[in-house]
């Protein structure tokens, strides 16, 4: 069985996607599956498409806008999110982000200098209005920001989406799946024998040689945050993607990298988020939660967290743990 006809590669979200099955000849129908996936998120939760239902949404100054099932479940996502991090993961950071110059995809900031683009100037700066500005009307589907406020999904709406791609990959194929967005994954359907075998690295684009680990994962999913990518100048300095609601700027974490393992990849992905916030303060919380985390911080030094393998070890990882037990969102 070669590797192509398990696993293949896609754009997705900005950056590189990946499907794989357990079963040859099934590949196809999973990337289907996940194209879909693909396409129904982005034409509802991108904030880079004047059409998306999320641009409608933040264009529409107060009022309350009808939007699909998509959205109103990344919504209700995100809001979880905030509600569960005490607002540490905001999804109201995107004037924020905006201010600071992320107001199109990654790739098209302009003035590459050095590897980094480069903004030419200072912009504004705006603060985060905070989550619970937004409202959410699941009986009637309608979704509601206070004036002024513009709603990001990129980071929770990404790892939900995984999380439904793998599934959807899995029941069109028959067989286990897994799928890869910009490094956040899930796992669907049954592991092969030997788990899915994952290379852990600052940025998933790297290669093997690339400092970080393998780790076996058999279920649930896996996250990564890093402020080592998706960085560009401002006239005021270097900015990030990863926003610290507190103060509409860029984190300043002692974590330069934090993965996490979780039962879904949306949980990983909100661990793994507020985890940069948090500093040191977030190894208790993810040792209270039982998620295996591995935390690097600016120096390159690892910090294994609630049972995360060592490295050089071969320890699977089968994760279950919810975040937080489920409940309203707003």
């Amino acid at each position: 069985m070669s590797q192509s006809e398990q696993c293949a590669t896609l754009e997705a979200f900005g950056s590189t996607a990946l499907v794989a099955v357990t079963e040859a000849g099934s590949l196809a129908r999973a990337r289907t599956a996940v194209d879909r996936i693909v396409g129904e998120f982005d034409r509802a939760c991108s904030r880079f498409r004047d059409d998306s239902e999320l641009s409608r949404v933040n264009a529409a100054a107060g009022a309350p806008v009808r939007v699909g099932p998509v959205l109103l479940e990344a919504v209700t996502a995100a809001l979880r999110a905030a509600r569960v991090t005490d607002g540490d993961v905001d999804p109201t950071v995107g004037r924020a982000l905006i201010s600071l110059g992320y107001n199109r995809d990654f790739d098209e900031l302009s003035a590459w200098d050095g590897g980094a683009p480069r903004l030419p100037r200072a912009l504004p700066l705006a603060s985060v209005p905070g989550w619970r500005t937004v409202t959410v009307d699941r009986e009637i589907g309608t979704i509601r920001v206070a004036g002024g406020v513009s709603l990001d999904l990129g980071a929770t709406a990404k790892a939900l989406a995984a999380d439904r791609a793998a599934a959807e990959a899995s029941a069109a194929a028959g067989c286990g799946a897994i799928v890869s967005f910009g490094g956040d994954l899930a796992i669907a359907g049954p592991a092969p024998a030997e788990g899915w075998r994952i290379r852990v690295t600052d940025d998933h684009r790297s290669g093997v040689d690339a400092p970080g680990q393998w780790i076996s994962l058999r279920s649930g999913g896996l996250a990564t945050s890093s402020v080592a990518v998706r960085r560009w100048r401002t006239g005021s300095g270097t900015a990030h993607h990863l926003i610290d609601p507190r103060t509409g700027l860029s984190a300043e974490s002692v974590w330069r990298t934090v993965s996490v393992s979780a039962g879904s990849c949306l949980d990983a992905n909100i661990a793994s988020t507020a985890t940069i916030i948090r500093g040191d303060s977030a190894v208790p919380w993810l040792e209270s939660l039982g998620l295996p985390s591995r935390l690097v911080r600016a120096d390159g030094s690892v910090r294994h967290v609630a049972g995360w393998p060592s490295d050089g070890d071969d320890l699977p990882l089968a994760a279950v743990r919810s975040l937080v037990p489920e409940g309203p969102s707003s």
